[in-house]
């Protein structure tokens, strides 16, 4: 978008092969383990080469010169029983400072935005919001390859979905409650389990791209029962690949959903059975959220927030 930032990405691993990087940024390769690295090493490289901006992610040390910080959410602070003890502490104490510290604070969605404000008074006045978007890989599947999924998988034509982990804060549990209490399709899950089988849920372990892409266009619903999230990047995967989504009122999940998803306003478990029901009786419903999720992953574009950070970074650098 603008080659005239030259951008240097500071690393402690080699680049991945399949990010690409454009002509106008560096990978610079810099060893280290990970706590030391962002306490010292990074920090001090930047002040070597005399750079305007350090952007890191949470944590930002005292050492940096200009520095941006992107907190994507507060969850920490909004559910502490989520976490580890270590965790919990580690994150409640330093990202107070960093986010005092820091020139600039980046998130992802204004309901972020108004969580941290709130909670974190220090950030009031130098919040940027840079909202996430869905991945460009994410695609629409075509009729064979969902058919090849579905046979390697043991899939049944029909099926509900959920991604994600078994983490406390995504509530695995709820979907799986409400799918059995629901009883018309089983729930396919993706991503690591140590849970053994159960009748009615299908877990998948974690899958390819091309199979996760299948599974989201061969789904007839999408469930989201995560109990908070900063912005809610699955939503914009199952819309581009034309599922309609349930979700719940946890953070910024209704931000992200507009009109294009049921938005539940609990998370009981019958609540959740029901309207799964209600949707499925009702191919038109189905059919009005597969269009309004078309529309509604158009709203969120990289490139909208690229400009919007080149924006920040063109202010803390007073380089116009």
């Amino acid at each position: 978008i603008d080659p005239t930032i030259e951008l240097l990405l500071y690393t402690n691993t080699p680049p991945p092969a399949d990010v690409p990087v454009p002509k106008s940024a560096r990978w610079i390769e810099l060893p280290g383990n990970n706590r030391w690295w962002s306490f010292a090493r990074f920090p001090l490289a930047a002040r070597r080469i005399k750079a305007d901006i350090l952007h890191a992610q949470y944590n930002l040390s005292p050492l940096a010169k200009n520095g941006i910080t992107t907190i994507h959410d507060i969850s920490f602070f909004i559910g502490p029983q989520w976490f580890s003890p270590r965790d919990r502490w580690l994150l409640q104490r330093m990202i107070p400072g960093a986010i005092r510290r820091a020139a600039q604070v980046f998130t992802v969605s204004q309901t972020s935005k108004t969580e941290i404000e709130s909670t974190l008074p220090a950030s009031k006045g130098k919040i940027t919001v840079t909202p996430n978007a869905c991945p460009d890989w994410i695609q629409p599947a075509t009729p064979e390859k969902i058919a090849e999924v579905k046979a390697k998988l043991g899939l049944p034509d029909q099926y509900l979905l959920t991604v994600g982990t078994e983490w406390e804060r995504k509530n695995m549990q709820l979907a799986i409650d409400a799918a059995k209490l629901s009883g018309k399709l089983p729930l396919v899950i993706t991503g690591k389990s140590n849970k053994p089988p159960e009748p009615g849920i299908i877990r998948t372990g974690y899958v390819d791209r091309e199979t996760l892409c299948a599974l989201y266009t061969g789904a007839t619903l999408y469930l989201a029962p995560s109990l908070h999230e900063g912005f809610g990047i699955t939503h914009l995967e199952a819309f581009r690949c034309g599922t309609p989504v349930v979700c719940g009122p946890g953070g910024a999940m209704p931000e992200v959903a507009g009109d294009a998803a049921k938005v539940l306003t609990n998370y009981e478990p019958e609540l959740w059975a029901s309207t799964i029901d209600e949707l499925l009786a009702s191919p038109s419903k189905l059919e009005s959220l597969r269009e309004a999720g078309f529309k509604r992953v158009e709203d969120f574009t990289w490139e909208a927030s690229a400009r919007a950070a080149i924006a920040a970074y063109r202010k803390i650098a007073n380089k116009p």
